[in-house]
């Protein structure tokens, strides 16, 4: 059984790598070792906290792995040098980015303290650099000075509408940076109604990306929204009121 494991594993493990191919990435021996590195701490703490619902190998490498990097279909990362993720979880996509993308820097937000924990202990575990953590909400950080209108880009995959995440994300980039939402295909029904937040907030919704995971049948969407204009300082509002009360 052990041996029909490895091999199904290592089937898995291929088909990430042309899923990879796919997105026009090509991995290191390090990176595909920390890909692994990431996947087995994953498991051995989802059993003591609640990570994430995916647990088999091939679904997290593609439904958490693949659906983070994919963000290549939507800009060029090479077009930024500092990232915010909010509401960032088990660390997707912000830690996947930053094994993809190690000259980033990146900022990992969230507002479980169990989880920041799990995302310290992987990027000492991984050796990676320039990754900070921050344990708390968007709407107390994106007030401070230090973090607001800071990041190049700042990118979410965090389940809430799209008027929320935008008083969220928004005030964390700097102007003529870019805030993009991961998304399901469900987008378009969220669009009109967060047209308004999106420019009050000083963004500019600039395009709409629809694609499918590759060798899937996984339908996704990316909203890119390009920061024009400086937030108003009185966003975002107080922490609970984007959820309750949309703009």
């Amino acid at each position: 059984m052990g041996i029909e494991n490895m091999s199904e594993n290592q089937h898995q493990r291929d088909e990430f790598i042309q899923d990879l191919r796919m997105l026009d990435i090509a991995f290191s021996d390090l990176q595909l070792d920390q890909m692994t590195q990431y996947y087995e701490t994953l498991m051995e703490w989802n059993e003591k906290m609640n990570l994430t619902a995916i647990t088999e190998y091939g679904d997290v490498m593609k439904k958490h792995f693949i659906d983070s990097i994919s963000i290549v279909k939507a800009c060029n990362m090479d077009d930024f040098h500092s990232m915010i993720d909010v509401g960032t979880g088990a660390g997707f996509p912000g830690l996947v980015l930053k094994i993809v993308f190690p000259g980033l820097h990146v900022t990992l937000m969230d507002s479980l303290h169990k989880r920041i924990q799990f995302l310290n202990h992987l990027i000492q575990k991984l050796g990676l650099l320039d990754v900070d953590t921050i344990h708390g909400r968007a709407e107390d950080y994106a007030k401070m000075e230090q973090f607001r209108e800071v990041y190049d880009l700042c990118v979410s995959r965090a389940v809430a509408n799209l008027s929320t995440l935008s008083e969220y994300c928004i005030p964390f980039v700097k102007k003529g940076g870019m805030f993009i939402s991961y998304k399901s295909e469900k987008v378009e029904e969220e669009l009109p109604a967060a047209a308004h937040a999106i420019s009050v907030l000083g963004g500019r919704l600039e395009r709409k990306v629809e694609f499918i995971l590759p060798n899937s049948d996984i339908n996704r969407s990316f909203v890119i929204i390009k920061k024009e204009n400086a937030t108003p300082l009185k966003y975002p509002r107080k922490a609970g009121l984007p959820g309750k009360e949309p703009l």
